[in-house]
């Protein structure tokens, strides 16, 4: 089992950063030795065994993607759906009724239809573009960088907190809790941990009126900025989603978060929120912490 994972890893890192929608990818994508050796032994795997490993490499799939551009967005119909992939690719692996690069076209063509379908934007910024691309840069901050560009006062922080895109490794959220604070996090590719929530943003549930301290440092805004100013975006889905969040809060509850979002900002009910707006060192964009008052 452990031998295919670290296959598929292998396989991933050999692929990483390739352009599907480059005219010449089919040419350079392609499986690796170590893939058409471990494909000879796809028949030995038992059922729950392929299932686990087909989880596996969809998921590894899916946190490349978002690698190479972290504003992709893929709910759970578009992850069932690359989920099939893989399992086809399985099973094509079976029963073996092509040759391996037939097989390997297949699949690439596949998962380039899917991808068409889920971002349309992708092809739009990418079609021109060379066989290995540039990644959209997106980085696991540390605790101290984020308190540090969001301004916020731990000891004046109120329970319970949420860190809305905390990364893998869910950095603050553990700070937090060391700290005795009551603290959770969400993101698609959080580790297993009982303070950490694998979700997508829009799929959480945030409640009403249940948290002392939203967070969300480059995550939730600089993806609402992002979709605004998308031709296609979807900034109607983020604006209602942006107004859930502020819902969730407790009255004197607050959420803090960088970028700025000055196209919505200006439109909340000034005797419903309390907007303070600060600088951020050298950086171009400012920190918010919005404040419900009612």
């Amino acid at each position: 089992m452990n031998d295919f994972q670290e296959n598929i890893d292998r396989q991933i890192e050999f692929n990483k950063a390739r352009n599907l929608f480059c005219s010449e990818i089919n040419s350079s994508l392609r499986f690796i030795p170590e893939t058409i050796l471990a494909i000879e032994k796809i028949k030995e795997i038992d059922t729950t065994s392929k299932n686990l490993l087909i989880d596996y490499v969809t998921n590894k799939a899916m946190e490349e993607f978002c690698r190479v551009n972290q504003y992709y967005s893929f709910n759970e119909k578009a992850k069932k759906d690359l989920r099939k992939i893989y399992a086809n690719l399985f099973l094509s692996f079976r029963k073996r009724k092509n040759p391996i690069d037939v097989i390997a076209k297949a699949h690439y063509e596949n998962l380039v239809n899917w991808l068409r379908e889920t971002n349309p934007f992708a092809e739009k910024i990418f079609l021109s573009k060379d066989e290995i691309i540039e990644t959209v840069a997106c980085s696991e901050y540390s605790h101290t960088l984020q308190i540090e560009i969001l301004q916020i006062d731990i000891n004046e922080m109120k329970g319970p907190v949420i860190d809305i895109g905390c990364g893998m490794q869910g950095n603050l959220v553990t700070h937090l809790r060391e700290k005795g604070i009551e603290a959770y996090g969400i993101d698609r590719f959080a580790r297993n941990d009982p303070f950490l929530i694998k979700s997508d943003w829009f799929e959480y549930e945030f409640g009403k009126n249940k948290w002392g301290t939203i967070i969300s440092n480059l995550g939730f805004s600089n993806h609402f900025k992002h979709h605004h100013y998308r031709n296609d975006g979807d900034f109607i889905i983020y604006a209602k989603k942006y107004m859930d969040i502020l819902n969730s809060l407790k009255i004197g509850g607050c959420f803090h978060y960088a970028p700025e979002l000055d196209f919505i900002e200006q439109y909340l009910d000034e005797s419903k929120y309390q907007i303070t707006k600060r600088s951020v060192g050298r950086y171009d964009f400012k920190a918010l912490k919005v404040k419900r008052l009612k």
